[in-house]
């Protein structure tokens, strides 16, 4: 095993593993790597970490703060006290705890309940279900003027079956062990508690056969409720130039993908929803 260059290239040092069988090809001499070394072995490291530094960065930038966003000119949202139901991406596991939801805030002057959990899912399995949150921490005397609900990637990522969509719009009947009759659940439940809009939004592309089944079974139940689609999946294009400056993974945005990405787009789709609506 060659000795590891140089203190002053101290993360390579530490995190650069030189106990591989390439290493008399990727190594000069004990200090200086080959053309072959740099090109295959230490420039994708550096570039790895350089990535890396830029997703735990571009999260504290203060231009990427709540609070020091530019706010809208006044429109339907504005003064709105809005519910979030999700998960991760709801939540910002990605960005510090900050996500779409925090900076719609800021940007529309609304009022907001973010109840987000990373890692749950639609289908009630337990008490961190979004059914049980739903109706266990968010009152059912709050003034909610819209509720907003995460087509959760942890269904699909967990092989959650999809169930059929049902004949009664009672919530005795619907299977919430299923992904269809959870989503009837919590629309049902919306309607009887707050009688407030309530939209939908799902995550943009990433490589998941089932929650692009997912997407679609969730436009197939409008033909049995009224509510809204905030349809990133097939309607914002994630074949941008600027995608890994956004996304941390192919799920969660980091603050800049929330502000600068998810945010106008989710924003434009609730204010034409609400204004469809006569809200």
């Amino acid at each position: 095993m060659k000795d590891k260059w140089g203190a002053n290239r101290a993360c390579a040092w530490f995190l650069l593993n030189t106990d591989i069988d390439e290493i008399d090809e990727y190594m000069a001499d004990s200090e200086h790597p080959t053309g072959k070394g740099y090109l295959e072995w230490l420039t994708p490291f550096v570039e790895e970490k350089l990535v890396e530094t830029w997703r735990l960065r571009v999260n504290i930038v203060p231009e990427y703060q709540p609070e020091n966003v530019a706010k809208n000119a006044p429109n339907i949202l504005t003064g709105k006290n809005i519910a979030y139901l999700g998960s991760s991406v709801t939540f910002g596991s990605a960005s510090e705890g900050i996500s779409f939801a925090d900076y719609i805030a800021a940007r529309n002057d609304t009022s907001y309940i973010k109840e987000a959990v990373p890692g749950t899912t639609l289908v009630d399995n337990g008490e961190q279900s979004y059914i049980q949150r739903m109706i266990n921490n968010i009152s059912p005397d709050e003034q909610v003027d819209l509720f907003v609900c995460q087509l959760s990637t942890n269904d699909a990522s967990a092989g959650n079956p999809m169930g059929e969509i049902s004949d009664s719009q009672n919530l005795e009947d619907f299977n919430t062990g299923t992904i269809i009759g959870a989503l009837e659940y919590i629309l049902t439940y919306v309607k009887q508690t707050w009688d407030c809009p309530i939209m939908f939004y799902t995550g943009t592309k990433y490589d998941s056969e089932a929650y692009g089944q997912m997407v679609e079974a969730l436009k197939q139940l409008q033909g049995k409720y009224e509510f809204g689609i905030i349809d990133m999946w097939d309607d914002l294009d994630a074949d941008i130039s600027e995608y890994d400056e956004y996304m941390s993974d192919g799920i969660h945005p980091n603050r800049k993908g929330y502000l600068e990405w998810w945010t106008p787009f989710m924003e434009e789709k609730m204010i034409e929803y609400l204004t469809q609506e006569g809200q």
